[in-house]
């Protein structure tokens, strides 16, 4: 049948060859001298990606995302120092934790927020960014709600205030982002409980990745709990990021040995212990606070927001307010003042 199909005689049919099959193709030998070419030709263009990425992360075009892809954000070139300009500015401080007062940010008080002092916090957070600093702030939220003032007011609970209480430093640290961004400064804002539409939720490494590429993280929210203050908040958070020192920044000048309002003769405190804070009931910082930066060695810096320079001036070294922490941070203190040197006050100055 398949001899007339093709029309062909049946009679020939007997003198019709069949091809003879093929023998099958021998797999390839798996010996590792003749696999070590193809292997090689294989991964040669990977590796001129993954080169080429590299050559463009160190360039600043790029960031290398370590899967053989380079990712195409750019990087905040303003912030970045060789290691040689490190070397050269011997920082006090490489990473600290900024700590704004709610009041500090209202200003002279006709408004909930003055714009002028977010804009002067945020120029003189850029002055010290620019020189490298890494930079986190936690906010509070006294100039708008303060939660222990209004708990028992309605019927409202201690609980409920200071929820409000912490929704109040969210406003503050998205007008704060604001501001910042609005001079070319990449700013975070990340949150003690979940707001995903306006800001990230507080992860560790996320909030320190940012601080490693050179951008200011705002803290928000406390530390999303009730009956815990923001001075709590920004002991634990400086704690968790691993920043050198907390930051206070607040309406008065330092800490004092009594209370200015009622005696005239109150003179500030150049230098003050943790015990001493305690024993003595200075109203500093929250005793949880205090007790935590104890705990974990960390120094506070209380000085006046309102007089210009003193952010920056705290955040590169300088003597500045009142200086808190153990024996071995008061002589550290005392070693080093003086340590910036004639450049970076100028860098500073400029700004």
């Amino acid at each position: 049948m398949v001899a007339a199909a093709a029309g062909v005689p049946p009679s020939s049919l007997l003198h019709l060859r069949l091809p003879s099959p093929q023998p099958a193709a021998s797999p390839p030998s798996s010996s590792p001298a003749l696999l070590r070419p193809l292997l090689s030709l294989a991964a040669a263009p990977q590796r001129a990606s993954v080169a080429a990425a590299a050559a463009d992360s160190s360039n600043g075009n790029g960031s290398y995302s370590g899967n053989g892809q380079a990712s195409l954000m750019p990087q905040f070139s303003g912030l970045m120092l060789d290691e040689s300009s490190r070397s050269k500015r011997p920082y006090k401080w490489q990473r600290v934790l900024l700590k704004v007062s709610g009041e500090a940010l209202a200003g002279d008080h006709t408004e909930n927020i003055d714009p002028k002092v977010t804009m002067a916090i945020a120029r003189e957070v850029a002055s010290v960014t620019k020189l490298g600093v890494e930079v986190a702030i936690v906010v509070g939220g006294g100039n708008i709600f303060r939660g222990a003032s209004w708990a028992g007011c309605s019927g409202l609970d201690r609980s409920s205030a200071d929820y409000i209480g912490m929704m109040a430093t969210v406003m503050n640290a998205i007008f704060l982002q604001a501001t910042m961004e609005s001079i070319g400064i990449p700013t975070r804002v990340q949150t003690a409980f979940r707001i995903s539409e306006v800001a990230e939720p507080y992860i560790r490494r996320r909030a320190i990745r940012h601080l490693e590429k050179g951008r200011v993280v705002i803290f928000a929210a406390g530390t999303g709990n009730p009956f815990f203050t923001t001075d709590t908040a920004a002991a634990l958070r400086c704690a968790e990021i691993n920043a050198e020192v907390v930051l206070k920044a607040t309406n008065v000048d330092g800490v004092y040995d009594a209370n200015p309002k009622h005696n005239p003769n109150a003179r500030i405190l150049e230098t003050v212990s943790y015990n001493e804070v305690i024993s003595r009931d200075l109203s500093v910082m929250d005793m949880t606070a205090v007790t935590l930066c104890q705990e974990n060695n960390i120094p506070v810096v209380v000085f006046n927001l309102q007089n210009t320079g003193n952010i920056a001036k705290a955040i590169v070294g300088e003597k500045v307010g009142t200086f808190i922490g153990c024996t071995r941070n008061l002589e550290y203190r005392e070693s080093t003042e003086g340590s910036l040197d004639q450049e970076d006050k100028i860098l500073v100055s400029e700004w």
